[in-house]
């Protein structure tokens, strides 16, 4: 049923007016303008059975389900249609109701040409004023922007900036030679995107738009070189996939990332599986608040669980995803629980009540100088025994997967962090049974923004207008984007049978100083104008992150981007001796702790920064 507002009665009364003329502009056209008097009153007396069939055609034929602001061809083509039937109509109607009148034959004819025209024409010209194109080439307001792209990202952008006071698009720049000249979307392609330089100055312009969604790291690395060269800011459209999937418009602007120049593909996942171990379920988060937890929670709550639970120690982290949640999912049945992975009692009681049937452990401490010197004791505690309390929780309430997320630092670890991760899958691993819950790890590198990288503060560094810090110069990282991980995870944890040590592909390691150069460059300053110092390796740093220990090999996987690696058991009298030494009240120092790790994980070697 067509709502009628106050838009819908004045197009009724645009089109009556436009039908009246029409016939009357139509014997005045037959008649050169001078109409005899017989005519004029006939005139008079067809209109009266003219315009009300008209209108009745135009009501029946939905000329009034469109928007005139929006008017496209499709609607061009049901007034054809309806302008058509009433031409066939009218005739009929006037004879079958013997109306007094000769109408001439040129009338019938003249009629719909006319009727056709102004109604097609005046929603043109209306669509024109509201998309600010009525006066062709003359812009009153906007700044100019010239767009690198001009496939349908760029075509698709056009139209939407046609439409903005904000900017206005002034020329495409495409690397295909064959649009060199040519127009889109009535917008000139002025040239290749090596020739930003030239025409960005001839332009006037302070902004363009990367508007090719699927443009590899080095196109967008070597658009993000040639803006900052000459002194403009470069804007992105949203990634093809948000695109597709109608979670953003093409218009929603961001500026380039980091991780746009990183160069990792997309994530394929496989959506069958995922659904099939997620929707409809019950799953407990925990560490909910923090990077990696509360992507994960976001990225489950797509799968549209029974029940999303969120466990987390830190009240504010908590609310803050909570917040987040409520607005974006507000259908979900989502429970906000404050808790330690420590506190059994508390764990027995959300069990209990959730009753999960996955949980993705995420709580831990992962800081690795501050986890180095007076913290070592509560870093073991809480990332090992918390996450046996967890774990052991889990396999007595029969919850059907549990996923670790662990760490590349827990590889050949020479940090308690690591070592510390390296006990917690340990753990899991002794806990495996061949019935009830499966336990699978996952291991990989540094997430891009995470709480605690090295981004917030170069970024931070940046703002304050340098120095930008550095450990060492030949210090390198694995590096991913935060959904690219949580994807992964979740994939990892579905296909995991039980045992499992999930390694992900990290792709190629980054060197931090190009990290910070990089960052730099994105908020269009130089590095004469921020500085890079070296500050010296931190406590339990190292110069290079390992995926793989030494007396480890990998196995593939159906996923391209997991690995399974083959770690070494852990006999269940070791692995025994270390929970009754975790499971302790007492304080232990820094350096027993190391004493105790070195002796559970052979393959831990302090830095000598360490103690």
């Amino acid at each position: 049923m067509l709502k009628v507002n106050r838009y819908t009665y004045l197009a009724i009364l645009h089109d009556m007016i436009v039908a009246a003329a029409a016939w009357a502009g139509a014997y005045l056209l037959r008649f050169n303008f001078d109409l005899p008097q017989n005519f004029q009153n006939e005139i008079g007396r067809t209109l009266l059975w003219v315009v009300p069939m008209q209108a009745a055609i135009f009501w029946f034929m939905g000329l009034y389900r469109g928007i005139w602001r929006f008017a496209s061809v499709a609607d061009l083509r049901r007034i054809l249609k309806a302008v058509l039937l009433a031409a066939l109509l009218i005739p009929l109607c006037l004879w079958m109701f013997r109306v007094d009148a000769v109408v001439p034959r040129s009338v019938l004819i003249l009629d719909p040409i006319l009727l056709l025209l102004v109604m097609g024409g005046d929603r043109l010209l209306y669509r024109l004023w509201k998309d600010n194109q009525l006066y062709g080439d003359f812009h009153f307001r906007g700044e100019p922007v010239l767009v690198l792209g001009a496939g349908s990202a760029g075509i698709g952008l056009a139209k939407e900036l046609a439409r903005s006071s904000e900017w206005h698009l002034v020329g495409f720049l495409d690397d295909d030679t064959g649009k060199h000249g040519r127009l889109v979307n009535g917008i000139k392609v002025l040239g290749p995107i090596d020739s930003l330089p030239h025409w960005a100055q001839r332009q006037g312009v302070s902004q363009i738009i990367l508007a090719i969604p699927s443009a590899t790291h080095q196109v967008r690395r070597r658009v993000i070189e040639l803006a900052n060269s000459i002194g403009v800011e470069a804007l992105m459209v949203p990634a093809f996939e948000d695109l597709l999937s109608g979670r953003v418009a093409i218009s929603q602007l961001r500026a380039v990332e980091l991780d746009d120049l990183l160069g990792r593909d997309p994530v394929q996942l496989d959506n069958a599986i995922l659904q099939e171990q997620l929707t409809g379920k019950v799953v407990l988060v925990t560490g909910a608040g923090g990077s990696i937890g509360s992507e994960l929670c976001r990225q489950i709550a797509v799968f549209k669980p029974k029940k999303l639970v969120l466990f987390e120690l830190s009240e504010f982290a908590l609310y803050n995803i909570e917040q987040e949640l409520q607005q974006k999912f507000p259908y979900l049945d989502i429970s906000y629980l404050a808790g330690d992975v420590r506190d059994d009692v508390r764990l027995e009681e959300v069990f209990a009540e959730c009753k999960p049937s996955a949980v993705f452990h995420a709580a831990a401490y992962k800081h690795v100088p501050l986890m180095e010197r007076h913290n070592t004791w509560q870093a073991v505690r809480n990332n090992v025994f918390g996450t046996w309390r967890v774990a052991s929780c889990a396999q007595r309430h029969d919850v059907e997967k549990f996923v670790l997320i662990s760490t590349d630092k827990a590889v050949n670890p020479t940090n308690v962090m690591g070592t510390t991760k390296r006990l917690a899958e340990m753990v899991c691993q002794g806990l495996q049974r061949p019935e009830g819950t499966r336990f699978v790890i996952v291991r990989f590198g540094n997430v891009l923004g995470s709480n605690g990288s090295v981004i917030p503060k170069f970024r931070e560094q940046i703002a304050r207008g340098g120095p930008v810090t550095v450990t060492h110069p030949e210090i390198t990282r694995f590096f991913m984007s935060i959904p690219e991980a949580a994807q992964l995870v979740m994939q990892a944890g579905c296909m995991g049978k039980g045992g499992e040590i999930f390694v992900l592909d990290m792709g190629e390691p980054v060197k931090i100083v190009d990290l910070a150069m990089d960052m730099i460059r994105l908020s269009g300053l130089g590095e004469d104008d921020i500085k890079i110092e070296f500050s010296g390796l931190r406590p339990g740093e190292k110069l290079y992150e390992e995926l793989l220990a030494d007396d480890e090999n990998t196995l593939e996987t159906p996923h391209p981007k997991l690995r399974i690696a083959q770690a070494r058991q852990v006999a269940a009298a070791e692995l025994q001796a270390m929970l009754d030494w975790v499971n302790t009240d007492l304080a232990n120092s820094d350096q027993v702790v190391r004493e105790r790790l070195q002796r559970w994980v052979p393959e831990y070697v302090p830095t000598s920064n360490g103690h």
